[in-house]
C-alpha cells in the first residue's frame, strides 16, 4: 500500500472552538476543513472518535464501533426543530481553552435528551423511518451499546460485572425484560448514535468533496467497562466472575520508568480465531466507513504483547506473549481486501513486529521529537525514512514541540540546530519544514505546533490518569500567517498537489470564523 505524497494536521474535534464547552461536528468543524484548504492540506487526523470512558480518554472508549454523543452538533438538532433554540440561546461560561468533560456532559447531554423526547413525540415519518432504518442496519453493535449505556445510567456507573448476575451474565430474559422496562433511555441511546452518525457522514462529505481525506484511529485494545466485553465476554481473559485476569500495557519505557499500565483487558486470541476474527473485521469495517484512512495504534502488540496479571499494579511485571501476526491481518483482508491502515510501530520493536509490518505494506511511523536522542544511525531522522511512512513532529502522546524543546538536553538542542541549521528560534516551523522535506509519502503536524504552542497546551501526559484531553483553541490564536506559511511549505515540498505557487496573492485569509 502506498499513499499519495501529502500533509495534514492532527487535531481532535474536541479542540475545537465552539459555545458549548467543547469542540462538536458543527460549523468549526466545516470552517476547520475550509482552513485545511487553505492551508493546502489534504488530510485530517484524529483520534479514536468513540464514547469516551474512565478519565475521559478516547483511548478507553465506551464501544468500538459507537461514535461520541459530546461530538454531537446541538445547532443541527435545533435546525431539525427538536430542540427549542431557548435552550441554546442561554448557556454557561465554558472555558474557551480547555474542555471542563464533567459540567461539558452533564450540559450536552441534557440538551439531547430534550431533543430525543421531542424527536419521537412529534417527529416526522421520513425522519422517524430514517431513525428505524439506522438502528435496523447497525443492530449487530447499536443493541448491545444502548443497552449497555442504559444500564450503566441504571446502575449510577458501576462496572458491568457488578450488575445483577442474570444480567452480568446476559439470559436473555433478563435482557428482553430490561429492554421492554427501559424502552425509552434505550431508545435515546440509539438516537445519539443517529444524530452522530447523521452528522459525521455529513462532514466527511464535505471534507472529501474538496479533498480533505480523514485520518481515524483504532486502539488496539478496548476498555473493560465497556459494551464490546460485556457483549463478548468469551474473546477476552477473564475470571470466573467476568473480571480480568491479565491487563494491557507496555513495559519500563521513554514515557515511563514503571511502564504503562493502561489496564485494558486482553483478548483471548484463540477464542478469536474459533470466530474466523469476525468481532474484529467488523470493528475494522465499521471504522473504515467513517474514515478514509485508519492509524492502528500499538500495532506491535499483533506481533507480540505485554501480558500484565491483573493484580498488579504497574506495568513491571509482566511478559511478552505472541499475538495472532498475519493470521488476523490475513482475515481482515479476505473479507476487506487491502485496508488503508497505518501503523502505529513505536516502543520497543523486535524483527517479527517489523516484518508484520512489511508483509502488508503498512506504513509505519516516525517521530520528529524521537530522532535527536541517539546518533546518525536513528532511524527516526529523515536521512533514514522510506518514503512508505507517515512522519510527524509529535503526537497527542508528546509534548508540543517547543515545549519539547525546552525540555531537550543540551544535547539534543545542539544536534538539533546543526541537523535543521537552525538557531531554535521558531523550532516548531524547523520540525514542520524538515517533515515536509522528508520523503515520507505523509507528513502530519499537531495543530499545536503550527501555532507556536508550548507545554500548556498538551493533549495527553502518558501514564498520568486524569486532567488529560482537555486542550482547546480559539479562531482568534489562528492568524493568516499560519495558513499561508503553511501552505507555503506543503507547496514547496511538492505535498500540495498543485504546481500553482502564487504566494503573495493565495491563500486568501479564511482564518477567521
Amino acid at each position: 500500500m502506498r499513499f499519495d505524497r501529502s500533509s495534514g494536521v492532527l487535531l481532535h474535534p474536541t479542540s475545537l472552538p465552539g459555545p458549548f464547552g467543547s469542540g462538536d461536528l458543527g460549523a468549526s468543524s466545516y470552517h476547520f476543513v475550509d482552513w485545511l484548504i487553505t492551508a493546502g492540506q489534504k488530510l485530517w487526523q484524529m483520534l479514536p472518535i468513540g464514547p469516551a470512558g474512565m478519565g475521559d480518554s478516547p483511548y478507553m472508549g465506551l464501544s468500538a464501533f459507537a461514535g461520541e454523543p459530546l461530538l454531537i452538533d446541538l445547532q443541527e438538532l435545533v435546525t431539525r426543530g427538536w430542540l427549542p433554540k431557548s435552550e441554546v440561546d442561554h448557556v454557561p461560561q465554558f472555558n474557551p481553552n480547555k474542555v471542563h468533560y464533567g459540567d461539558v456532559r452533564t450540559f450536552r447531554m441534557s440538551k439531547i435528551r430534550i431533543a430525543a423526547e421531542n424527536f419521537f413525540a412529534k417527529g416526522s415519518p421520513a425522519e422517524k423511518e430514517d431513525f428505524q432504518g439506522f438502528c435496523k442496519k447497525q443492530k449487530a453493535w447499536l443493541e448491545d451499546y444502548a443497552l449497555f449505556m442504559t444500564l450503566i445510567q441504571k446502575y449510577n456507573g458501576a462496572e458491568w460485572s457488578t450488575w445483577d448476575a442474570d444480567l452480568v451474565k446476559r439470559s436473555p430474559v433478563a435482557l428482553k425484560k430490561v429492554r421492554k422496562e427501559m424502552e425509552s433511555e434505550v431508545n435515546f441511546w440509539e438516537f445519539t448514535q443517529w444524530c452522530f452518525f447523521r452528522q459525521w457522514f455529513a462532514l466527511k462529505k464535505y471534507a472529501n468533496d474538496r479533498g480533505v481525506k480523514i485520518v481515524g484511529d483504532i486502539p488496539i485494545f478496548v476498555a473493560y467497562q465497556s459494551a464490546d466485553v460485556w457483549a463478548n465476554s468469551h474473546l477476552f481473559f477473564l475470571d470466573e466472575n467476568l473480571k480480568p485476569l491479565y491487563v494491557a500495557g507496555v513495559p519500563p519505557d521513554y514515557f515511563s520508568a514503571t511502564g504503562q499500565r493502561w489496564g485494558n483487558p486482553l483478548y483471548n486470541w484463540k477464542a478469536m480465531h474459533k470466530e474466523n476474527y469476525e468481532w474484529f473485521i467488523e470493528r475494522i469495517r465499521t471504522t473504515l466507513l467513517l474514515v478514509d484512512i485508519v492509524r492502528i495504534d500499538h500495532f506491535r502488540g499483533f506481533a507480540g504483547y505485554w501480558e500484565i496479571p491483573a493484580t498488579e499494579k504497574t506495568a513491571e511485571k509482566g511478559r511478552w506473549v505472541e499475538g495472532p501476526k498475519e493470521k488476523l491481518f490475513d482475515a481482515i483482508a479476505k473479507k476487506l481486501g487491502t485496508p488503508k491502515i497505518i501503523a502505529e510501530d513505536l516502543g520497543l520493536l523486535t524483527p517479527d513486529v517489523l516484518e508484520l509490518r512489511d508483509r502488508y505494506n503498512f506504513p509505519g511511523m516516525r517521530i520528529l521529537q524521537f530522532a535527536f536522542a541517539g546518533d546518525m544511525k536513528n532511524s527516526f531522522l529523515p536521512h533514514n525514512y522510506i518514503s512508505n511512512t507517515v512522519v510527524y513532529t509529535g503526537t497527542h502522546d508528546n509534548d508540543t514541540t517547543i515545549g519539547w524543546f525546552k525540555s531537550a538536553t543540551e544535547r539534543e538542542r545542539e544536534f538539533v540546530k546543526k541537523y535543521v541549521a537552525t538557531d531554535g528560534k521558531e523550532i516548531h516551523w524547523d520540525l514542520i519544514r524538515l517533515a515536509s522535506q522528508s520523503v515520507a509519502d505523509m507528513a502530519v503536524f499537531p495543530l499545536q505546533d503550527i501555532l507556536g504552542l508550548g507545554t500548556e497546551a498538551r493533549m495527553n501526559m502518558p501514564g498520568q490518569a486524569l486532567g488529560n484531553w482537555g486542550w482547546r483553541f480559539t479562531w482568534d490564536q489562528v492568524q493568516p500567517c499560519h495558513a499561508s506559511h503553511l501552505y507555503e511549505v506543503s507547496a514547496l515540498t511538492n505535498r500540495t498537489g498543485t504546481e500553482k505557487l502564487n504566494l503573495p496573492n493565495y491563500p486568501s485569509d479564511k482564518s477567521q470564523p
